[in-house]
C-alpha cells in the first residue's frame, strides 16, 4: 500500500515560525508532526511513503533525519514557487503512485489519529473512486462539511460554509482513501483544488463517500491551534503526576522535558510547558502553557505564559511574555522587556524595549 503526505505548503498563518520549517516538521510535543504521522503509516502496514513537497522542505526533511520505521520515502516535487493546491500534487504524483491499488492521501498539516487499514477496507467495499475521512468538531466553518446518507454516501460537500449555515458538523479531515481512476478528474499542470473542483463532480457521480472517524484529530494550521494540540497531547501521552520535584526546580505535570534539558534553582515548569532539546532555563523562571524549540535559553527571574518561542532563541533576565506571543528562530529579548499579548517576533530579530500593543516586529 502507498500513502501520498501532502506537505508542499507555505503555512502563512504559522509565520514566524514557519519562516524556518514546512509545518510538517514542527514539533509535536517534541517530535516532528512527520515522524507521528510515519509511525502510524508503518504500525497500520504501510510500506511506502511519498511526499509531496516543494525543493526546500524536501532538504529540511532530509536534514532532520526523522526515522523511517521501515518505510521507502520518495519526493514528488511541486514546481518552483508554483504550489499545485490539494489535487494538482496527487495528478502530479500519478506514475510513482501507479493504478494498481486503492492508495491514500494526507493532508501533512493534520494530527488525524485515523485506522488507514479501515479506511481503505470500507473504501473498498463501497467502489468508491474516493472516501473522505470526516471528524465532528463544534465550529465547521473553518472546513469542508459533507453531508452523507444511511450508506454513508456524501450527497453534498460545502468548503467552510458560516457556522449557522452549516448543513453538519462532520467536516473533511484531511485523509482520503483513492481509486487510481480520481488521476482522470485532475487537470494536469497547475493547482488544483480536491474539495472544490474534484470532490464535487464526485458527488454528482455518486462516487463520493465518507468514512466517520471518531479518533483524535486536530487542525495545527494557526499557533493557537498549534498550542492546543500540543496540551492535548500531553493530557494522552505524557505520564501525569500531581507535582514532581527534583533538586530545588519545581516541575508540575503535564509538561514534557526533552533530553539535554536544564532547570535552574527555584523555577517552576508546568503545567502544559514543552521544553524542547538542550533548553536552558535559569533560576526563578516561571514558564507554563507553553512551548520552548530546542536550543532556547531563558534568563533568570523571567516569566513565560502562553507562548510560542523558536529555536535557538535568547531571552533575557526578567523578561514577561504573555498570552498568544509566537517568536521565530534565534530571536534575542534584552532584559526586562515585556510582551503585551499576541506579540509576534520575526526570525533573528533583537528586542530591546518593551512591547505594550499586540503587532509583528519585523525590523
Amino acid at each position: 500500500m502507498k500513502v501520498l503526505i501532502l506537505a508542499g505548503g507555505f503555512a502563512t498563518r504559522l509565520r514566524p515560525l514557519s519562516c524556518t520549517r514546512p509545518k510538517i516538521l514542527f514539533p509535536m510535543v517534541n517530535k516532528p508532526l512527520l515522524q507521528w504521522t510515519l509511525e502510524r503509516l508503518a504500525r497500520n502496514g504501510f510500506k511506502e511513503a511519498i511526499l509531496a513537497v516543494n525543493h526546500q522542505t524536501e532538504i529540511l526533511i532530509e536534514q532532520s533525519r526523522i526515522p523511517k520505521h521501515g518505510m521507502k520515502i520518495t519526493y514528488s516535487r511541486d514546481p518552483f514557487k508554483k504550489p499545485l493546491g490539494t489535487g494538482g500534487p496527487v495528478k502530479k504524483a500519478e506514475r510513482l503512485i501507479g493504478h494498481d491499488e486503492p492508495f491514500l492521501v494526507l493532508n501533512g498539516d493534520i494530527f488525524a489519529d485515523v485506522d488507514y487499514t479501515d479506511i481503505l477496507k470500507i473504501h473498498e467495499e463501497k467502489d468508491a473512486v474516493a472516501t473522505i475521512a470526516l471528524h465532528r468538531v463544534e465550529d465547521p466553518s473553518r472546513y469542508g462539511v459533507a453531508e452523507l446518507t444511511k450508506e454513508n454516501r456524501i450527497t453534498r460537500f460545502i468548503e467552510k460554509p458560516p457556522k449557522e449555515a452549516a448543513p453538519t458538523n462532520r467536516i473533511n479531515a484531511g485523509v482520503y482513501a483513492l481509486n487510481p481512476e480520481i488521476f482522470n478528474y485532475i487537470p494536469e499542470k497547475r493547482k488544483v483544488s480536491m474539495e472544490r473542483e474534484v470532490f464535487p463532480k464526485l458527488v454528482e457521480e455518486g462516487k463520493l463517500y465518507g468514512y466517520v472517524s471518531e479518533g483524535l484529530w486536530m487542525d495545527i494550521g494557526e499557533s493557537e491551534d498549534y498550542l492546543e494540540a500540543n496540551e492535548a497531547l500531553l493530557d494522552l501521552y505524557v505520564n501525569q503526576q500531581k507535582r514532581k520535584v527534583t533538586g530545588k526546580e519545581q516541575v508540575k505535570n503535564p509538561v514534557a522535558l526533552d533530553k539535554g534539558v536544564s532547570v535552574g534553582e527555584e523555577s517552576v515548569i508546568g503545567p502544559y510547558a514543552i521544553l524542547g532539546r538542550n533548553a536552558s532555563v535559569g533560576s526563578h523562571v516561571h514558564i507554563r502553557n507553553s512551548i520552548l524549540f530546542p536550543g532556547t535559553v531563558i534568563s533568570d527571574f523571567s516569566q513565560i505564559r502562553g507562548a510560542i518561542i523558536g529555536e535557538d532563541a535568547f531571552i533575557g533576565k526578567g523578561v514577561k511574555i504573555r498570552e498568544g506571543c509566537v517568536l521565530g528562530d534565534g530571536v534575542r529579548i534584552n532584559d526586562n522587556v515585556s510582551l503585551a499579548k499576541g506579540v509576534s517576533v520575526c526570525p533573528a530579530k533583537e528586542v530591546s524595549e518593551s512591547v505594550l500593543t499586540s503587532k509583528c516586529i519585523i525590523k
